[in-house]
């Protein structure tokens, strides 16, 4: 375990499958994680738990991960959290519009395995 203070990452995902399996394993590197199911409770979740980085799913029901991207970068107490988006949109477009919105980083769900998105969490934290 790191003497760091632990950092905490926001997940916002639908799959509860795929959303265990970031959990369980995002929590063995010794992160704190709270995961929710959309992104209506993902930007109620970002004031509240107040995480170091949020890995944001794009395809949800009700609020679209861009529109939460958007409204985190235009909300002063979240506007420099990082954002990981990871998602099945693998069009140059999408990417654009999600780096047009400032997103940190943007992962393609089919294009990583688990490691390669814990490495980019270390990156973006420095940890």
């Amino acid at each position: 375990m790191n003497e760091q203070a632990t950092k905490k990452i926001l997940l916002v995902e639908d799959d509860d499958a795929l959303a265990s399996v970031y959990e369980t394993r995002l929590q063995a590197e010794g992160f704190d994680i709270k995961r929710v199911p959309n992104g209506e409770d993902a930007l109620a979740a970002a004031l509240e738990y107040r995480p170091d980085l949020i890995l944001l799913d794009v395809m949800m029901p009700k609020v679209s991960g861009f529109d939460v991207l958007d409204i985190l970068r235009n909300t002063p107490e979240t506007a420099s959290v990082k954002v990981i988006m990871l998602t099945a949109l693998s069009q140059d477009s999408d990417r654009e519009r999600a780096e047009s919105l400032g997103v940190d980083d943007y992962l393609v769900k089919s294009q990583v395995v688990i490691s390669d998105v814990v490495d980019k969490i270390r990156q973006h934290l420095s940890v």
